[in-house]
């Protein structure tokens, strides 16, 4: 093909501007035995990373999952500036976050979707004592942005405040 355009782009460009053509003119595929742990943690539950700047070369995503253990609650915690997608694959793991007024408690089940905004504090908890939960990740951020926090508390909906 001699014509590039915005649908059809020149695949073989490898300037700067292209970023790494090794990386960023190919489709990728990570297994789920190259899945990495080397990434943000918070107690109470293991997050792999599969997608990333590293692992594909993503600028602007990140993309992964988590696994809650039978009878287990994480610690609190938030993502920072990432909107931050989710999809239950397994289990029925329960995402908890304060309202100003109280804990609120989302309980999920296998095929949900559930969307944490940005820096909104949160935890999750696995209440099945047989068997796991296992959740799939999007991040709008291309970093696993993880801040562990001591306890959940609520966002202002008031500019300021």
């Amino acid at each position: 093909m001699n014509e590039h355009d915005e649908f059809h782009p020149d695949l073989t460009e490898t300037s700067e501007k292209a970023g790494d053509g090794s990386l960023r003119t190919r489709v990728h595929h990570v297994t789920a035995g190259e899945l990495s742990a080397a990434t943000g943690q918070t107690d109470g539950m293991v997050r792999l990373a599969a997608l990333t700047g590293g692992s594909v070369g993503s600028n602007k995503i990140w993309m992964g999952e988590t696994h809650v253990a039978p009878s287990t609650v994480s610690g609190n915690h938030h993502h920072g500036e990432s909107e931050t997608a989710i999809f239950v694959r397994s289990g029925h793991p329960v995402f908890v976050f304060h309202d100003g007024r109280e804990e609120v408690r989302v309980a999920t089940a296998p095929g949900d979707y559930v969307f944490v905004p940005p820096y909104v504090p949160h935890r999750e908890e696995n209440p099945d004592p047989d068997d796991p939960a296992v959740i799939v990740i999007a991040r709008s951020t291309q970093d696993a942005i993880v801040v562990n926090l001591g306890d959940l508390y609520p966002l202002s909906d008031q500019p300021g405040g």
